[in-house]
């Protein structure tokens, strides 16, 4: 199964036969919903299905066909709840359920326009599949889908779904030029997450930038050495990482979460790396970082960053609270500049900028132009204040200017 931003394999945790599935390979399914039945040979499934009932015993249709009969004579039938505007059937309404039919605005063929089991047959064989969560989502959020878009077959899912009145809205203005691209979940998360950030937190940012010529001579004799395969391929990012870590050992207000009566401030490092993923931005945390070699933090780093690319990070990694503080390096894309949003509740999060040759005096009174790298501290000011971050900012430049590391 997959979720937002990791997929995983589940080992049924009993033996047993495989009496029935409810979904297909592809449909989405809200959480928490039964998607199987295991059990012994024989044995009733039909209690398990999503938006089914308990059946206790099996009412002949010949029955049924009576019961039906004397309703249409007497034309009477049970009261319904008065906000229950849909009349269907119980079999019909499962039925519905199973099919992914959606019954609104359905004229049924029983009794007062009540939708039977055979109107939903009807519709289902005459209309796409829509998935649970689709319809889910379409029944809750008021949304739709393009009906000409969509053959009988076709499975609509909730990225096929829209708002409709805004659909309206735009049409009517004549804004019709656009791709309309839906918000995946994820970054439905991500944006929710974003807005949070700014609106229950004090969030400053102070820019700084440090010499990078210790952590480019350093990537040289890497790049020597990884041919004779005696070390991993150590990057620049890895470098500042290692630098950072160093620095929030000696500035503990720096590692820490600020909870809104109280600040946590942790011993171990435990740190978060922005990840750019063809899902979204994903931000895994490597645990006890401090107690990484060079070397070591590099594979590590990789590993986790790889674990996110291919869907299989352990979720319990990617939550805020896991990190005690948070690096995301936009320097690879040549952003000299910005300002990374704060992972709550931690009070801090560095942004790693690119290499820029800047004029400094190189000795003797002599003026040439050094590689700089930016470094941008975003913080809670709600947590710390201005002195005590420009001090672990300053502390973070001096730990990569005199960078010297256990490889």
């Amino acid at each position: 199964y997959e979720t937002d931003k990791a997929a995983f394999d589940e080992e049924s945790t009993v033996a047993g036969i495989l009496l029935e599935v409810f979904f297909d390979d592809g449909d989405e399914v809200p959480v928490l919903t039964n998607v199987c039945v295991i059990g012994n040979e024989g044995e009733e499934s039909e209690s398990f299905r999503p938006g089914g009932t308990i059946v206790s015993e099996e009412i002949p249709r010949e029955k049924e066909v009576e019961e039906l009969a004397a309703q249409v004579i007497n034309l009477e039938e049970p009261e319904e709840p008065e906000n229950e505007k849909i009349r269907i059937s119980p079999r019909a309404r499962k039925k519905a359920v199973e099919k992914g039919v959606l019954i609104e605005n359905m004229r049924g063929t029983g009794p007062k326009g009540r939708i039977i089991e055979r109107d939903i047959i009807a519709a289902a064989a005459s209309q796409p599949a829509i998935t649970p969560l689709a319809r889910k989502k379409m029944e809750m959020d008021h949304l739709a889908y393009d009906s000409a878009k969509f053959n009988k077959g076709d499975r609509v899912t909730s990225k096929d779904l829209y708002n409709a009145d805004n659909a309206d809205q735009n049409a009517k203005a004549g804004n019709m030029e656009f791709t309309r691209v839906p918000l995946s979940n994820i970054r439905k998360i991500i944006a929710s997450a974003m807005q949070a950030s700014l609106q229950n937190s004090a969030q400053l940012t102070h820019h700084l930038s440090a010499d990078a010529r210790m952590l480019l001579e350093l990537r040289t004799w890497v790049k020597k050495e990884m041919e004779n395969g005696k070390i991993p391929n150590i990057t620049l990012n890895d470098m500042v990482c290692y630098a950072t870590i160093k620095a929030l050992q000696s500035n503990p207000e720096a590692n820490a979460h600020y909870t809104g009566d109280a600040i946590l401030q942790f011993s171990p490092v435990h740190l978060g790396m922005a990840v750019d993923t063809e899902r979204g931005l994903m931000v895994p945390v490597l645990k006890d970082a401090q107690d990484y070699s060079l070397a070591g933090l590099s594979r590590s780093l990789k590993k986790i960053a790889e674990q996110c690319q291919t869907g299989k990070i352990d979720p319990d990694l990617l939550s805020p609270e896991a990190a005690t503080f948070t690096v995301s390096n936009l320097g690879v894309y040549g952003v000299e500049m910005f300002t990374p949003v704060l992972n709550l509740p931690q009070v801090g999060i560095l942004g790693v900028n690119t290499i820029t040759p800047r004029p400094a005096d190189t000795g003797g009174g002599i003026l040439g132009f050094v590689p700089h790298i930016g470094l941008s501290l975003t913080y809670n000011h709600q947590a710390i204040d201005g002195a005590p971050a420009s001090r672990f900012l300053k502390s973070i430049k001096d730990e990569i200017e005199k960078f010297d590391p256990v490889i």
